[in-house]
């Protein structure tokens, strides 16, 4: 069984000012042909197919398009809804959209009803496992304390559960959309952590044949059976060094599996560069950033006149200005920001706790901000399907 592991297309995102969608439907267009060219069996789409849970008019009709360009193909596609969709509205039309070869898999108590492929040597069931809010779902699991790692091992029991009951020899990939350990995040992810703890161990997964991930932005190989494909475009500039591609998987008759990295389009490279103003529209090396969209990173000491429309007379590109002078951390002129950047909410709370009262908060403590931290979040995700 070949199939194409993407995910975290973001419909409808922006890259700052930067309306994406021409690039993104340029995605599309790869990506039905490159199910053409290899001769794909299946296509996987792990979560975040749009950006947000309202999506424009725009990126739904982009979607429309892919769906119906994938169906034109005669290729199963199956996809989950990730933390950015609205998992109600994403599948809303699914058991009639399933007839054409499109599945789509949103509901977190279906986790164990797989969509069953065939090819020469037998069954190949796909385990569609949704983004799974634990506040939400915990009830559905029937789990004790709301958490990532508890949702998803009772989600994988029923999956591994089903497969028990399959013929010997029935093959497995399971979609999550998740944080697992080991994995490294960039800047433009959702923050879903709980309780202060966002990754879930690999071994949650074992007992299946491939495991194909979405949420985390850049490529990655966590084992040779559990992977991420990232992003198709980069969304953030701390993705400028990522090769954006997706992994086209080879599952044998006997398990084994092999992947390989095809890259996507590029629409136009990142680049992050620092110095003074002067120094950067001064130096030969820069001069093979001039067509990318620019982060540019001042340090000089007071901040210079007109720096944007100076900085793009030489990088027409450049869209973001971050202002860090070179001082000392303890200097009491850096920036609010700077002071934070890397922090979690709950990080900065705690450390809220521990200016004010001059010592940090207790164990007791610690839950209660850990708890309305998670409350919070979940009931931002209710209101937002809700909108």
């Amino acid at each position: 069984m070949r199939f194409l592991h993407t995910s975290d297309w973001h419909l409808g995102r922006a890259f700052h000012r930067v309306n994406m969608l021409g690039a993104q439907a340029e995605f599309i267009g790869h990506l039905v042909a490159t199910v053409r060219e290899h001769a794909v069996d299946a296509v996987v789409v792990s979560g975040d197919v749009y950006d947000r849970a309202v999506p424009p008019l725009a990126a739904v009709e982009l979607f429309d398009d892919a769906l119906h360009r994938l169906a034109d193909l005669g290729v199963p596609t199956v996809m989950i809804s990730g933390n950015h969709d609205s998992a109600r509205r994403l599948g809303v039309g699914a058991g009639l959209i399933d007839r054409a070869g499109i599945h789509l898999r949103t509901d977190p108590s279906a986790c164990g009803t797989p969509v069953v492929l065939a090819d020469a040597f037998g069954d190949v069931a796909f385990y569609g496992l949704p983004y799974l809010e634990p506040a939400l779902v915990k009830d559905e699991f029937a789990v004790e304390k709301a958490g990532h790692e508890a949702v998803l091992a009772a989600a994988m029991d029923r999956v591994r559960a089903d497969l028990a009951a399959r013929a010997p020899g029935t093959r497995s990939v399971v979609l999550a959309h998740a944080f697992v350990t080991g994995g490294e995040a960039s800047d433009s992810e959702r923050d879903i952590t709980v309780g202060g703890v966002a990754a879930v161990p690999a071994g949650v997964f074992d007992g299946v044949g491939y495991v194909a991930l979405g949420h985390l932005h850049g490529c990655q190989t966590l084992t040779e059976r559990v992977r991420y494909s990232g992003s198709p475009l980069a969304y953030s500039f701390s993705e400028a060094d990522h090769r954006k591609s997706m992994w086209l998987v080879d599952l044998a008759a006997d398990g084994a599996v092999t992947a390989e990295r095809l890259d996507c389009p590029v629409p136009r490279p990142l680049a992050r560069i620092r110095g003074t103003l002067d120094d950067l529209l001064a130096d030969p090396a820069l001069t093979r950033h001039e067509d990318a969209w620019i982060e540019a990173t001042l340090t000089d000491p007071v901040r210079p006149a007109d720096p944007m429309a100076r900085l793009t007379d030489r990088f027409p590109h450049a869209l973001s200005l971050v202002f860090a002078p070179d001082r000392a951390p303890e200097d009491p002129d850096v920036t609010y920001a700077r002071r934070l950047a890397g922090r979690t909410d709950r990080q900065i709370a705690e450390d809220f706790v521990a200016h004010v009262r001059g010592a940090g908060p207790d164990q007791r403590e610690l839950t209660v901000l850990g708890e309305a931290f998670d409350a919070v979040r979940a009931d931002a995700t209710v209101r937002e399907v809700a909108r």
